[in-house]
């Protein structure tokens, strides 16, 4: 589409400058995170919970079988646990890497790497796919640049980190890798490759749908400001519904065609075939009218719509809308990453929030700098930086994906930025310019060196202490310590924090009520409820259920949140030393600040 970049440049050149420096940002990113992985802590339950499915697989557990079955075993479905919504292709790049290294090294050693290994990999492809946008359409100067970019986006860096595992660094793949097929010269190639790409991504998460619809409303408009690119739109979402068969038929046992609404199902792929064919039908027609096409987008759209509220109505709003209202307080609500951005605490806020703006004005400073092709593409680009943004405030966690994408134009912008910097007069205004332009990438600086300096009693009295939410999972608690001990107690069901439930899955054989992924709901509201119902309640409903043991990191935010809404609830008992006596203690010999109980027989 554009040929911006130097011929001489060849591709191995362009990717030995993108590997060299990844290397660089990878080691540092390393070393930073040595100690989290030295110590095994993970930076998110979740990521516990994908090792944990790895581990299934590789010890045997069928490849479209996505049960947990340790999870909710007495209360969950007929076979036992519950079915996970999460995709198998993100268990792949894992599974290839610990089931080669294990007859090596050991699968403990082997799954270290993979931890460390897998990640950084992901951050490196991410660096690749935005490094290629700027070599395509700006040369090869800002390459490294853009790479250093994305390295300064701390939402962006969290999510490509070493432990970081789950499937929001492969989200980031699939949305750059979407953007890449929109540079192609051909539309059936560009437009295929971004379509799979955009069925890979929902495959992995339906929190990409959003942004995959706008990349599919830019398409129409390409097609509305020039009928001779029409087969833009038709070939994207060829790709997408075919990608979207391949994908659920490939990676889901998809004997009973469910339709559930936190994932691609049945009634979505049925949305995108219809549009397949609508589109596909329209471009081979080419109507000259506008008028007609107009209709013709809007049948597509109207048709989609109606086949959803035809086949699964209740996917039509929030995912989360039917959950308990229990879980929606205690925890829905307290997921942080999940919510807007205005329920942020200023500084995640402004990570979130200031990259992207930067990356809107350098993309639509180019759309007015350039012509022609170059000017078309980066006037489309804005647009889709502007739609990953509005996601972004609303969801936080899409920020990463955001500030992904801006760096492609923010590496433009900070060489530009850097070198009217150096010819700048006078030694006092090119620091004070240096210090405006690191405060504009590292928003979140002078908080970080304000609770570095200031002691936090004297951030904060205990008048204004904050209210703990359980999104907040900091615990001093080290459950690793206690697990030996705890895996050699005979079989039986845990009953724990939604929090810790991942990590007492991974360190020992027994099971757990529940763990923090809504389609456990059952078990999620009986933990949550038991917490905060009275001792006696929880007595009858653990010997009622069978459940052998009680486990708990009374630091744990989760419990403390608990213990704030019902004082003299069974967690409050629990995290303030009150056990009752149904409950024994176990000893586990060193104080690592984890608590467990025998559950007595009734």
């Amino acid at each position: 589409m554009l040929a911006a970049h130097n011929p001489n440049f060849e591709t191995r050149d362009f990717l030995k400058r993108v590997g060299l420096i990844w290397l660089a940002i990878a080691s540092v990113v390393g070393l930073i995170n040595a100690g989290a992985v030295l110590s095994a802590r993970f930076p998110d339950p979740d990521d516990i919970m994908r090792l944990i499915q790895v581990r299934d697989l590789l010890g045997g557990q069928g490849w479209l079988d996505a049960h947990q079955y340790r999870v909710d075993a007495a209360g969950g479905p007929e076979a036992g646990g519950v079915l996970m919504h999460w995709s198998r292709l993100v268990d792949i790049p894992l599974a290839l890497v610990i089931g080669a290294l294990t007859p090596l090294i050991g699968s403990a050693a082997a799954e270290t790497v993979a931890l460390v290994l897998v990640p950084l990999l992901t951050l490196g492809i991410a660096m690749l796919l935005a490094a290629r946008i700027v070599w395509k359409t700006l040369g090869d100067d800002p390459i490294a640049m853009t790479c250093i970019a994305m390295a300064l986006s701390v939402p962006l860096l969290f999510q490509l980190a070493p432990m970081r595992i789950d499937h929001h660094g492969w989200q980031i793949v699939g949305g750059l890798v979407a953007v890449n097929g929109l540079l192609a010269r051909r539309a059936l190639l560009g437009g295929l490759v971004a379509g799979l790409a955009m069925a890979a991504w929902l495959s992995i998460s339906l929190e990409g749908l959003p942004l995959a619809a706008a990349i599919c409303a830019l398409m129409a408009w390409r097609w509305w400001q020039d009928a001779a690119r029409r087969d833009w739109l038709a070939w994207v979402m060829l790709g997408l519904a075919g990608g979207s068969v391949l994908a659920y038929f490939g990676t889901k046992d998809a004997s009973g065609l469910l339709t559930y609404c936190d994932a691609i199902g049945p009634a979505h792929i049925a949305m995108f075939v219809w549009g397949a064919a609508v589109l596909g039908v329209l471009a081979w027609v080419n109507p000259s009218s506008r008028l007609v096409l107009l209709a013709g987008f809007g049948l597509a759209g109207a048709g989609a719509i109606a086949i959803l509220m035809g086949l699964a109505p209740e996917c039509a709003g929030s995912n989360f809308a039917q959950l308990d209202p229990v879980l929606i307080e205690f925890w829905y609500e307290s997921v942080s990453e999940g919510l807007p951005i205005w329920h942020q605490n200023l500084d995640v806020a402004l990570q979130i929030f200031v990259f992207p703006i930067l990356g809107i004005y350098a993309s639509y400073t180019l759309s007015r700098s350039t012509s022609g092709k170059q000017r078309q593409w980066w006037s489309e680009y804005t647009l889709l930086l502007i739609a990953a943004f509005l996601i972004a405030v609303l969801v936080a966690r899409a920020g990463a994906l955001a500030a992904a994408l801006a760096a492609v134009p923010m590496g433009w912008q900070i060489r530009k930025w850097l070198m009217s910097i150096r010819v700048m007069d006078g030694t006092f205004a090119r620091a004070g310019a240096m210090v405006a332009l690191i405060l504009a990438l590292a928003p979140s600086l002078p908080f970080q060196v304000y609770s570095a300096v200031v002691p936090e009693d004297a951030r904060r009295s205990d008048a204004d202490m904050p209210v703990i939410t359980a999104g907040n999972r900091a615990s001093a608690c080290d459950i690793a310590s206690s697990a030996k001990l705890l895996a050699g107690l005979p079989m039986g069901e845990i009953y724990a924090p939604l929090d810790i439930s991942p990590r007492l899955l991974l360190e020992t054989p027994h099971s757990v009520i529940a763990t923090g992924h809504h389609r456990g709901e059952k078990g999620m509201v009986f933990v949550i409820e038991t917490a905060l119902g009275s001792s006696e309640a929880a007595q009858a409903a653990l010997q009622k259920r069978g459940t052998k043991y009680v486990a708990l990191c009374p630091d744990l935010n989760e419990a403390m949140l608990y213990a704030q809404a019902k004082p003299d609830g069974f967690a409050a008992d629990l995290t303030e030393g009150r056990a009752p006596e149904w409950l024994e203690p176990i000893a586990f010999g060193i104080e690592t600040g984890f608590r467990a109980w025998r559950v007595k027989p009734d």
